[in-house]
């Protein structure tokens, strides 16, 4: 048996791929397309590991995707694909609809095919596991309860709009064809290996880098901030026991504001990695004008995970931050490769296994 994860050189793929041959001796099929946040470098554990196999590519290539799925039979895909940097989706929406809508869609009728090839136990056993986002929910009022599954959609941007398409397609496609699908909807991510356009990592970088550390408007835009390893044990519980055609919302309830958060981020690299200068990190803090349509409060009610398959995140934010911060510390290399754009490099090269 074995696993097909697409989107498996970004940040929750890759930690996921990380994590399940950590835990497991089944094999990984990885296939990512490489874009600007698909780094080869996220899986440089696996280069000569046996178990994991790399391909570059697109979910939207139905041929590639049938082709790698009759070669390898997985028994499930995990399909973590996916444009998601909000400012970019506001810059060229086009590229979100292509790769989330579009690619969702080829990528489920790849999925279908081959689905449709197994015999009754295989299409029983087959999950299919899109990992989606809380942003398809909108935006919630401040005193507003959290997130349910059944919450309805009301996506803000292009990038939540594309994320909710490609919910409404997964779904549509067991309701439909009886495809065996789950969905996670999760809060905001963070941990090691995150590209730095993010919050998090963006304020690491630029802290070192003695650059200003910037908050959109006030900084008193809410999220519920989720460890990637938590992420990671959600997903694989979903995959062990989830019911097929359910949704379940993925949080680590772990509310915080933007501002809250830089300013922890600030004192934790007080503590250690202090400035040269002896000033505090949180000197270099700018306010810089809101982007259109920010959202103002996320916060997603896990409940149903926890209670039907037992889910519970191991972080707290305080825990999860100081080890994301100690990773950082301790992946210079890792860090400057990206900053300088040189992990771009392997892009070209990237076939069949990595080398």
């Amino acid at each position: 048996m074995s696993i097909l994860v697409t989107g498996g050189a970004g940040f929750i793929g890759s930690n996921f791929v990380l994590d399940w041959l950590a835990r497991s001796d089944e094999p990984v099929v990885t296939l990512d397309k490489l874009t600007y946040a698909g780094n080869l470098d996220n899986l440089s554990p696996l280069r000569a590991d046996p178990r994991h196999a790399f391909v570059q590519g697109d979910i939207g290539d139905q041929a590639l995707v049938r082709q790698l799925l009759d070669a390898h039979a997985p028994r499930a895909l995990i399909n973590f694909a996916a444009e998601t940097h909000v400012d970019r989706s506001i810059a060229d929406p086009g590229a979100f609809v292509q790769a989330n809508i579009v690619g969702t869609f080829h990528l489920l009728e790849a999925v279908r095919a081959y689905w449709s090839t197994l015999d009754d136990g295989g299409k029983a056993a087959f999950r299919f596991v899109h990992v989606s986002t809380d942003e398809v929910y909108g935006s919630l009022d401040e005193d507003a309860p959290p997130f349910t599954e059944q919450t309805c959609y009301t996506p803000n941007s292009p990038y939540s709009a594309s994320k909710a398409a490609s919910d409404h397609l997964v779904r549509a496609y067991h309701q439909t064809y009886g495809l065996p699908v789950l969905t996670s909807n999760c809060s905001n991510n963070y941990g090691p290996r995150q590209f730095p356009e993010k919050l998090i990592p963006l304020v690491i970088h630029n802290a070192f880098a003695g650059q200003p550390l910037p908050i959109y408007g006030d900084g008193l835009q809410c999220r519920d901030w989720l460890y990637v390893a938590d992420h990671c044990d959600a997903i694989r519980r979903m995959l062990d026991a989830g019911a097929p055609g359910a949704t379940y919302n993925v949080g680590g309830w772990n509310e915080r504001t933007n501002l809250e958060v830089v300013g922890l981020l600030c004192a934790l690299l007080d503590e250690l990695r202090p400035r040269a200068d002896g000033l505090p990190y949180a000197a270099q803090i700018v306010h810089v004008p809101d982007r259109p349509g920010h959202d103002r409060r996320y916060a997603v009610d896990a409940a149903r995970l926890r209670r039907e398959l037992g889910w519970m995140p191991a972080e707290t934010f305080e825990s999860g931050i100081r080890k994301t911060v100690q990773w950082y510390l301790d992946h210079a290399s890792w860090v400057a490769n990206v900053a300088s754009g040189a992990y771009r490099a392997a892009t070209g090269k990237a076939c069949g296994k990595p080398d």
